[in-house]
């Protein structure tokens, strides 16, 4: 057969020997994370101990359209961080502790520097996490992918003992609601972000300073999600349960950790709101309940608590701020009033 016209892998898109460099030079940035013979098997490994009767609680998340602004500005390994600290806040919150990360990355097709970059950033916050990084997946699918274009997800497992894991069931009236505060948006609403900029038609905006923001656009929507794990071990004791603020906003993701003869009372003002929200909602003219329904609004953790042990929350988090309160309601499905 003429080999001018016959297939192969590599002309259908896949370059299986770019995917084996690769993953020859991922060992290295693993090798803290798994034994050396273990890097490249079928499943990562994992060994629990020191639990009597263990649970584990897992999740699986993106980081959405936020990863264009990460392209566009060529801060791959910022992606990574935001991947698993996300990640990590989904399983915190209710009193997890991580103990290993994996990660999937889909391409049109492999660019081996920004490919290590992004986990390079993701080996520093597993690390930062105590976490590991167990293994992953990089896919070449340059037919379901434009050109330059890839997503990524990551999936987080931790694990607590089974009386010490956090619930809605004791959530009452009269709880306090306490913000930890967020750098900005995070990783949520950037597809809003994107269309109130213009960013798609001007990408130049992102290198614009804005006074309101001190900084360019593209410095502040880049800023990495935090990681409340630490916060959270100081006052997993204090707290009854935590909301991480995420898509959805206080309107959806509060309601996730109440009661549901609970409303949860938000007492507006009660905290200072990120500047980008201000300059989102003034350039988008965005309702106040679309915003809160959306961003994070400067909060990307609530607390909730007792009177008597929101005092050592507050010294335990010196910016931290009671926001508001639960109070009960009479039909059984709670929601968010913005006061």
């Amino acid at each position: 057969m003429d080999s001018e016209n016959s297939l192969n892998y590599s002309k259908s898109g896949v370059d299986l020997s770019k995917a084996a460099n690769l993953k020859e030079n991922m060992k290295s940035l693993l090798s803290k994370h798994q034994k050396e013979h273990n890097i490249g098997n079928f499943g990562g490994l994992f060994e629990i101990k020191d639990y009597k009767n263990p649970v584990l609680i897992s999740s699986t998340d993106g980081v959405g359209s936020k990863l264009l602004i990460y392209s566009e500005l060529n801060k791959y390994n910022l992606l990574g961080q935001d991947l698993v600290n996300l990640s990590v806040n989904d399983i915190v919150c209710i009193g997890a502790y991580p103990l290993f990360f994996l990660d999937y990355i889909a391409v049109e097709k492999i660019n081996e520097e920004n490919i290590l970059s992004i986990i390079q950033g993701i080996v520093k916050a597993c690390e930062e996490n105590n976490c590991k990084l167990v293994g992953g997946e990089t896919a070449q699918m340059a037919e379901v992918y434009t050109k330059g274009k890839f997503d990524l997800a990551g999936f987080i497992v931790g694990i607590s003992e089974k009386n010490k894991i956090k619930n809605k069931s004791n959530t009452q009236n009269g709880d306090l609601l306490i913000g930890i505060p967020s750098n900005g948006i995070h990783t949520n609403g950037y597809s809003l972000v994107r269309k109130v900029f213009k960013i798609e038609k001007n990408k130049k905006i992102l290198f614009e300073h804005f006074d309101e923001l001190d900084s360019t656009l593209g410095e502040e929507l880049s800023k990495p999600h935090i990681s409340y794990f630490p916060l959270i071990k100081k006052i997993q004791n204090y707290m009854k349960i935590s909301a991480h603020i995420t898509g959805g906003g206080f309107i959806e993701n509060i309601p996730r950790v109440i009661n549901e003869n609970l409303d949860a009372i938000i007492n507006y003002g009660s905290w200072k709101i990120n500047p980008i929200f201000n300059l989102i909602q003034k350039y988008g003219k965005i309702s106040d309940q679309e915003m809160f329904n959306v961003f994070n609004m400067g909060i990307g953790l609530i607390v909730v608590s007792t009177e008597e042990n929101s005092e050592k929350i507050l010294s335990e988090c010196k910016n931290a701020t009671i926001i508001g309160y639960l109070k009960e309601n009479q039909n059984l499905k709670s929601k968010v009033i913005i006061s």
